[in-house]
């Protein structure tokens, strides 16, 4: 058995132990869903009272003894009316066991474990000898709807984590403790770059003129890249009519997640646009193309915009309003391998730029669920093969990810990992053949006879507001110098040093660098204090001894030492290593 089948039945058998431990403590609790999950498990529950994490020492203590009791899972089948009969009162369970009913089964999966009688398809252990009672935790409570759905109940989920062994609990906890210091969200308010409004709406978030400076290099940057190899940056509305929709086959596929706009004067449907690529196939579509005129590349940053559950948004990496540094490249088949061998280079030149390292996953269709996609079997098989084809060829590894796909077509997804080794879907190269169909573009080729053009579709990191996010948890905050909003700091140290301060503030701004000045009455302790607070790279703090160097003594983010340097050389320093993208700070 793999390592990974094993650990999944360890983490699902702990969500049942866990929830012998509530019913001993609570018996009139509902019993919601509780899968097991990425590196733990979790379990809801409709309680007859609040709960606290500080019930969590008391539940770890009750699992680990019916962990040394060696309780086994036995599997067996129950017809529906015992089923219905062992969880009366309990609407949860029922109201699952009557979708059961309605799908056609012929009877339900229960595990027992000891007294516990629990609906489950497993899997699970044999016996609870097989869990290490030393390297499981309980971490967290979250309110959670019942099915996801906001009309419902909101019960109570407690999550769980679980590993073979100790040490690597105490590896993920350590890990998880430095990703709670450096979460986005807090370090975000810390450094004044984004905020939420209950007025605005949840999922669309307000970026400050330091916010708004870092998603608009992040922006430039991939708007730099784009430009170099032939992309021409367009811009399309947010607003559009149901018919586009229904042609690219959003409105069928998509449309749960799309937001409905109303018009007071026409009786048409129209909605927020959830991404860009239907609207470049009209720009493509205005025109007559030949095959001298391909390939036409587009790229577009306007707001996108996705109806996401309210539980499901997450600080930035997770909005309803954002944006992707999204492109269309529309050409022929014999010009695929060379538009994809640019697009790779520049998402690679990119990624070098931040930091990331990162890994290829090709992403195909699931072919047992083929009513969630568009187009038919053969299309799908050419463009898997073709865009598999392209990795061998071009000698990049890569791993399959069966059911990842687009709905109009497989992709080549860059996951990067961050300085905590954590995975995240940025980049994307997707091969499409349906859209191109669906909306009949065509071009005239040498021959004379009209042809379909292949689109790619193509994003170097995504949506900025999600890489922002994925940012600040990497650097901790610490933005290299080309991305830091302010990159200077001056900090006074009494009222005769103000004019000073000033003058030198202006020398730095006449050389185009970014600099801001505390002059207030603060101890200078609390302005070094507020300063490192805000992750600036350089702070100067001026005095007598400082008004009267002909030196600047630099404190550089992160150092002890300060730095003598000459004004001039300072400068050139900053500046080479701007120019270079560089994450060095001297």
């Amino acid at each position: 058995m793999k390592q990974d089948d094993q650990m999944d039945k360890i983490r699902h058998s702990l969500s049942h132990l866990m929830s012998m431990a509530i019913m001993e403590l609570y018996p009139k609790t509902g019993l919601g869903v509780g899968p097991f999950i990425e590196n733990g498990f979790y379990q809801d529950y409709d309680l007859p009272e609040s709960i606290s994490s500080e019930i969590f020492p008391k539940l770890e203590k009750r699992i680990k003894q019916f962990i040394k009791q060696g309780i086994k899972f036995e599997q067996h089948a129950m017809n529906f009316n015992d089923a219905l009969k062992l969880y009366q009162g309990d609407p949860y369970k029922t109201e699952l066991i009557e979708d059961l009913k309605k799908a056609g089964e012929k009877d339900v999966s229960f595990y027992k474990s000891d007294w516990f009688e629990n609906l489950c398809k497993g899997p699970h252990v044999k016996s609870t000898q097989e869990i290490n009672a030393d390297a499981f935790k309980l971490t967290k409570i979250a309110g959670a709807y019942w099915r996801g759905n906001e009309k419902n109940k909101m019960l109570t989920r407690i999550y769980g984590v679980a590993f073979a062994a100790k040490k690597e609990l105490d590896d993920y906890l350590t890990m998880m403790a430095e990703a709670e210091k450096r979460d986005h969200r807090k370090l975000g308010k810390e450094m004044e770059l984004f905020v939420f409004s209950d007025l605005v709406g949840s999922g669309m978030p307000l970026y400050t003129p330091k916010g708004a400076f870092v998603r608009n290099q992040i922006i430039a940057l991939s708007n730099e890249l784009q430009s170099k190899i032939g992309y021409e940056e367009v811009h399309t509305p947010q607003v559009n009519k149901a018919d586009l929709f229904k042609i690219s086959g959003h409105y069928d596929k998509f449309k749960n997640d799309m937001l409905m706009v109303k018009s007071h004067y026409s009786d048409e449907e129209y909605f927020l646009k959830p991404m860009n690529c239907p609207q470049h196939t009209q720009l493509y579509a205005a025109q007559k193309r030949s095959y001298r005129d391909l390939p036409i590349r587009f790229s577009d940053t306007a707001n996108l915009f996705r109806d996401e559950k309210p539980g499901e948004l997450s600080g930035l990496t997770r909005l309803r309003c954002f944006c992707q540094d999204d492109s269309h490249c529309f050409c022929r088949e014999d010009q695929i391998e060379t538009e994809f061998k640019q697009l790779l280079a520049a998402v690679k030149q990119a990624l070098a730029i931040y930091g990331l390292d990162y890994f290829v996953r090709l992403s195909l269709w699931d072919p047992e669920q083929k009513e969630k996609y568009l187009g038919d079997e053969n299309i799908w098989q050419k463009s898997q093969q073709k865009l598999e084809q392209l990795l061998i060829d071009n000698e990049i590894k890569f791993e399959k990810a069966e059911g990842e796909a687009a709905f109009y077509g497989p992709k080549m997804d860059i996951m990067v990992k961050d300085a905590l080794k954590r995975q995240w879907q940025i980049s994307t190269i997707q091969l499409d053949l349906n859209m191109p169909n669906r909306f009949g573009l065509s071009y005239t080729d040498a021959d004379g006879q009209k042809k379909t053009p292949v689109m790619i579709h193509k994003a170097i990191v995504g949506s900025p507001e999600r890489f922002l996010g994925i940012l600040i948890e990497h650097y901790a905050g610490n933005f290299p110098l080309w991305l830091s909003p302010i990159q200077i700091k001056i900090l006074s140290v009494g009222e005769v040093h103000l004019e000073f301060c000033q003058q030198l503030a202006e020398k730095f701004k006449a050389k185009n660098l970014r600099v801001a000045t505390d002059l207030s009455d603060e101890s200078v302790g609390k302005k070094i204090r507020n300063a490192a607070k805000e992750k600036i790279p350089y702070t100067l703090v001026i005095g007598d001894k400082e008004m009267n160097s002909d030196k600047l003594l630099v404190r550089i983010r992160g150092q002890e030492d300060l730095w003598p340097v000459p004004f001039t050389e300072f400068i050139a320093i900053v500046k080479k290593l701007m120019d270079a993208r560089s994450a060095k700070l001297q």
